[in-house]
């Protein structure tokens, strides 16, 4: 009898936002191309299977500053020569429609547009439940972290609740000028909620692992939130 010793490749889901608009300003956000890049990379080059969603389906809006010169890596470039990886990008599935049965975990790359469609959204809130309650590791970087607020246990708490959690952090937002742009602060959001939020200094990368929650604070952390998602799926 010949044994099958592969193991079954993971999958993991990435969401991203829909969101175009930012606030009333008349620019553009949608989300930030390196927080999608390294993660998928990182992700897909170890052997993960990724699917792509978005609240809308289709493509999502990619924040055009964040393919400003000053935003490049070598994760973007490989992204904009990549006419698979685009193509996919271009036809996500309806967040609705997905099944977190179907997967080993989760990512969501930030960007902006997130803390307008994926903070309250019920079809995100109950799919990261339903990972957490299969015991399955839910990631976010920067802004998407504020994916996490609204998301309960099964005793009604807020998950963040006493957890370590970082994301985009108040005074980065006053860097860039959009505090009084954006609809909350999310470090004061994930405070509020109860969560151990902690943070370096602006611009540096820092993720944290609590449990199966895993968060990076900035754009520059998008590959160590990837790395924990990794090193958990591992686990699973």
């Amino acid at each position: 009898m010949i044994m099958n010793t592969q193991q079954t490749a993971k999958h993991v889901l990435m969401v991203l936002t829909s969101h175009s608009e930012l606030g009333d300003t008349g620019e553009k956000t949608g989300f930030w191309v390196e927080e999608f890049a390294a993660p998928y990379y990182a992700l897909t080059d170890a052997g993960i299977n990724v699917t792509l969603a978005s609240p809308a389906g289709g493509q999502p809006p990619i924040d055009p500053k964040s393919e400003l010169e000053d935003f490049q890596t070598e994760a973007t470039k490989r992204y904009d020569a990549d006419a698979d990886v685009q193509a996919l990008m271009a036809k996500t599935s309806v967040l609705a429609e997905v099944n977190a049965a179907d997967f080993d975990g989760v990512f969501y790359p930030g960007g902006h547009g997130p803390l307008w469609d994926l903070t309250d959204n019920t079809d995100s809130i109950a799919l990261i439940e339903s990972f957490l309650k299969a015991n399955k590791p839910v990631a976010a970087v920067c802004h998407a972290t504020a994916a996490f607020l609204n998301v309960k246990d099964a005793e009604g708490e807020f998950v963040v609740k006493g957890k370590a959690v970082t994301g985009f952090t108040n005074s980065e937002e006053d860097a860039v000028q959009l505090t009084d742009i954006v609809p909350f602060l999310l470090e004061d959001e994930l405070i509020k909620r109860g969560g151990d939020y902690q943070k370096v200094a602006d611009w540096n990368a820092f993720a944290v692992q609590d449990g199966l929650l895993i968060s990076g604070q900035n754009p520059q952390s998008s590959e160590l939130a990837a790395a924990k998602l990794l090193a958990a799926l591992a686990t699973v």
